[in-house]
C-alpha cells in the first residue's frame, strides 16, 4: 500500500497555488511576495517539469495576460519581439519572416505545431538546460542515483565530476546571440538591457545568471548588422524532440563570422572570426570549444564530428554571399 500511496502522489500535478498578473509590476510584486514562486507564461517546459518533480514551487504566477509582452515591431533599425509572443506567432510574422528568417527556422523546429501555439520565445530563451541523467522520472532517478542537478552529489553522465555538464536546449539563442540581439529585463522599477548570451552562466546547475524574480520583457534585433546567416539542428525525430546540436553562423557588416553553438554545452558557445580566417582552422577551433559529455541521444563523438560538418556547410552557403 506504501508503494501505491507513493505512485498516487508522484503521478498528481502541482497543488500550488496560483495566480494571474496583468502588467509587469504586477507580477513581480507577486513574486516578491511568494519566494517560492515560478513564472507561467506558456507552461509547455514548466508543467512538465512540475510533473516529473524536478520544479518544486508553491506559487504558479501566470503572466499570459500581459499584453504588451505580446507585440512584434520594427522600431528604426531594430526588430522588438516582445517575450510573450508564441512560436507560431514568431515563426508566422511578416517582420520576423522578412529580417530574420533563421529565427523563422528556429522557432519552426521547435517541438510540435500545437506546442508552438503555446510556448513562448521568451520561455524557449530561458527553458532549463536538459541532460538524459535528470529529465526523466522520479522513480528513475532514484533507481541511478541522483545527479548534481537533482540534489546529488557527482555527474553521473562523466562517471563522478563535481561540474554539472547539463545542455542548454534553446533553439532561438543561437541565431539570437549569432545576430547580436539583445534582451530587456525588468525589476518593476527600472529596465536593463544585455547581450543575450549574458543571460547564461554555464554552470549546468543553475544555468540563468538572471534573478529569479526579474522579467525578460523584450528581445532586440539589430537587422542591419547582419548580412547573411545559417541555422543548422541536429536531433533524433524532426518533430517534439529537443536539440542534440543547434548551429547559428552569421555574416556581419563588419565582415565577421560569428558562429554560435547550442545543444552540446553548459551555455551557448560563442566564436568570433574575421571572415578572412582560414575556413578550416575556424572549424577546427568550433569543435574543440564547446564541453560535450555522453549525456544526449547521439554520442560525443558524433555530436563533435556534426558541429565541423554543420560549421563547414554553413560557412561555405555563406561565402556565396560575400
Amino acid at each position: 500500500m506504501k508503494k501505491l500511496k507513493q505512485i498516487e502522489a508522484m503521478s498528481t500535478l502541482t497543488n500550488s497555488k496560483y495566480a494571474k498578473a496583468y502588467s509587469v509590476q504586477e507580477a513581480i510584486a507577486l513574486a516578491q511576495a511568494n519566494p517560492g514562486f515560478s513564472f507561467l507564461a506558456g507552461g509547455t517546459d514548466v508543467m512538465v517539469n512540475i510533473q516529473q518533480g524536478t520544479l518544486d514551487t508553491s506559487m504558479l504566477i501566470d503572466i499570459s495576460a500581459i499584453a504588451e509582452l505580446k507585440t512584434i515591431r520594427l522600431n528604426n533599425d531594430e526588430l522588438v519581439i516582445g517575450s510573450m509572443a508564441t512560436l507560431y506567432q514568431v515563426a508566422s510574422d511578416s517582420l520576423v519572416s522578412a529580417h530574420l528568417p533563421t529565427l523563422r527556422q528556429a522557432a519552426l523546429s521547435i517541438a510540435t505545431p500545437t506546442i508552438r501555439q503555446s510556448a513562448t520565445i521568451g520561455g524557449n530563451l530561458l527553458c532549463e538546460n536538459r541532460c538524459s541523467f535528470y529529465n526523466q522520472s522520479e522513480w528513475w532517478r532514484e533507481a541511478v542515483g541522483y545527479c548534481l542537478k537533482c540534489d546529488g552529489d557527482i555527474c553521473i553522465a562523466t562517471g563522478g565530476k563535481k561540474n554539472c555538464f547539463s545542455r542548454f536546449v534553446s533553439d532561438t539563442a543561437p541565431v539570437l546571440i549569432a545576430q547580436q540581439a539583445t534582451v530587456t529585463l525588468s525589476d518593476g522599477q527600472s529596465l536593463q538591457t544585455i547581450p543575450i548570451e549574458s543571460l547564461y552562466s554555464g554552470d549546468g546547475v543553475i544555468s540563468l545568471k538572471k534573478k529569479k524574480e526579474h522579467i525578460l520583457v523584450d528581445i532586440r534585433i539589430p537587422v542591419k548588422k547582419t548580412l547573411h546567416a545559417v541555422f543548422r539542428k541536429l536531433r533524433p525525430r524532426k518533430t517534439l524532440d529537443f536539440t542534440s546540436l543547434t548551429t547559428a553562423v552569421a555574416l556581419t557588416s563588419e565582415n565577421e563570422w560569428r558562429i554560435v553553438i547550442g545543444g552540446v554545452d553548459p551555455q551557448p558557445v560563442l566564436l568570433i572570426f574575421n571572415a578572412t580566417d582560414d575556413t578550416e582552422e575556424i572549424v577546427n577551433k568550433c569543435m574543440k570549444k564547446p564541453r560535450i559529455v555522453d549525456n544526449d541521444f547521439y554520442s560525443r563523438k558524433h555530436r563533435k564530428d556534426i558541429i565541423g560538418h554543420f560549421v563547414l556547410e554553413s560557412l561555405t552557403e555563406l561565402l556565396t554571399y560575400k
